[in-house]
């Protein structure tokens, strides 16, 4: 059995000596620690070539007591020596509490970073926007890649499956567009042009948007959680492995359904908030069914559809290729897969609205108002 840790304190030459013997482990300390305590004689140098044996809180006893008394180590080997610089390094006092920095200087801090992010986010879609791009070019260069099976069923998915959600929220929105605009227009006795309110909003605006809006939360994020989890899993590069293109195979019949869904989705939404309209005026103002659409007739350009019809497409390719694009950036574990999700989501209706706002922009510039 090895011998337990003990000290001696020798005098030699013009040096007070420390010397430890036997096992410096866990095992053989027993109350070595207290009686270092207690030691009064103090000592410039600590000898440990009479150990047979230290672990790391035998290096740790003797790297704190040379610590302590300003001490030299001398006579450890090559393994204790080791183990002594290990526990030197690993000394590092603990911060309890991070340095505090002005609330003004955090804020700049969080800012500056979600522009940095926001700046990469948009490369990287302009970058998948190229990619989606060179994949359509391919598959017209090979029309036999195209996927009509895989585009079938994204129109089912994102067009189909989405008339009744979009349907409903359309006529309550046209509803709620009638009553309020009824509302305020009774002030000057000018209920008539509660149907101009509708007529107009819900073909221009409102249809399109709200149900890029819909198709955002609803399409988008399955685009995101859909192609998240197959990069998760190691499907996309096994796809690329055997020499599939991923853009050709997910995110080309995504973004063509969404492209060619959002018009026809729009238009619904539209006819389904003017009926919505249409029903509340009949109801709440005594306007009969015929004398509203004759109003709507006279009062809605044929511009204002045009307009709405030329934005949907847009907005189609970009919630898209936003909740694809996210959805390819996932990496590493399952939670990123909702936090690609929500940012998909966030993303697209983020843009969504901007493209609005400089589509009414331009459309006045152009003079379709």
């Amino acid at each position: 059995m090895s011998a337990a840790a003990d000290f001696i304190t020798v005098q030699e030459e013009d040096h007070s000596v420390l010397r430890f013997s036997g096992t410096l482990a866990l095992a053989r300390l027993g109350d070595l620690p207290d009686r270092l305590e207690k030691a009064a004689t103090p000592f410039d140098r600590i000898d440990l070539s009479g150990i047979d044996h230290i672990d790391t809180v035998g290096a740790w006893i003797v790297y704190r007591m040379a610590r302590d008394h300003g001490a030299e180590i001398a006579g450890a080997d090559a393994d204790a020596r080791r183990l002594l610089d290990q526990v030197a390094k690993a000394d590092v006092p603990v911060r309890m509490r991070p340095d505090r920095t002005h609330p003004f200087i955090r804020v700049l801090s969080e800012i500056g970073v979600a522009v940095i992010a926001s700046g990469r986010t948009l490369a990287g879609l302009l970058g998948f926007l190229g990619a989606t791009v060179l994949a359509a070019f391919s598959v017209i260069r090979h029309p036999r890649r195209f996927r009509l099976n895989a585009v079938v069923q994204r129109f089912e998915v994102v067009g189909v499956a989405a008339l009744g959600i979009v349907g409903l929220m359309s006529f309550l929105i046209g509803i709620v567009i009638a009553q309020q605009g009824a509302v305020q227009l009774r002030q000057f006795g000018a209920e008539v042009f509660t149907i101009n309110l509708i007529g107009r909003i819900t073909l221009r605006e409102l249809g399109v948007l709200m149900t890029a809006i819909m198709v955002a939360g609803r399409s988008g994020s399955a685009f995101a959680a859909q192609l998240g989890t197959m990069k998760l899993t190691e499907e996309i590069d096994a796809m690329r492995t055997i020499g599939v293109s991923p853009m050709e195979v997910l995110v080309l019949p995504r973004v063509i359904a969404a492209v060619v869904m959002m018009p026809l989705l729009g238009f619904y939404a539209s006819l389904v908030a003017i009926i919505g309209g249409g029903f509340l005026c009949w109801v709440s103002l005594d306007i009969p069914p015929i004398t509203f659409i004759q109003r709507l007739r006279e009062v809605v350009p044929i511009t204002d559809l045009y307009v709405g019809l030329v934005k949907a497409p847009v907005f189609g390719a970009i919630i898209a290729m936003t909740g694809c694009y996210q959805g390819m950036q996932v990496e590493g574990n399952a939670e990123q897969v909702g936090l690609r999700t929500t940012a998909a989501v966030v993303q697209a209706i983020f843009l969504v609205i901007v493209l609005d706002a400089f589509f009414a922009v331009f459309f006045t510039w152009v003079g379709w108002i």
